[in-house]
């Protein structure tokens, strides 16, 4: 089964932290991505800029209309993801175990379908 892993962290704690924290929070995720290269289990993962460079879009009736911003006004935010592929519930949250620190303050498994009518692929 495919899981999103959705890691978040407080913008402002990640722009204070230290090199030597920088370095550390690297070095695990680089691990991390090692292992789950080896076993097959990534499929993607991948980092979004800062909150404050995003644009929201929202239906209202006049049509779109874009706002600067995120979507939430929240202290922490999405702040990387990775899709993983592998055999169990239980598996992907033992990869997500491994990404919670002093920087990733949550993290949320969610099981992705592969078909747009929301089904199991």
């Amino acid at each position: 089964m495919k899981y999103m892993v959705l890691m978040y962290a407080d913008p402002a704690a990640t722009e204070a932290m230290t090199a030597e924290q920088r370095t550390e929070v690297f070095r695990r995720h680089e691990a991390l991505h090692k292992d789950l290269e080896g076993s097959g289990e990534l499929l993607n993962g991948a980092g979004p800029a800062y909150p404050r460079d995003t644009t929201t879009l929202r239906w209202n009736e006049e049509g779109p209309a874009a706002a600067a911003g995120p979507f939430v006004e929240a202290a922490e935010h999405l702040t990387a993801y990775y899709v993983i592929e592998c055999a169990s519930p239980e598996r992907a949250r033992a990869i997500a175990e491994r990404v919670l620190d002093f920087h990733v303050v949550a993290v949320e498994v969610r099981p992705i379908h592969d078909v747009f009518g929301m089904g199991d692929g």
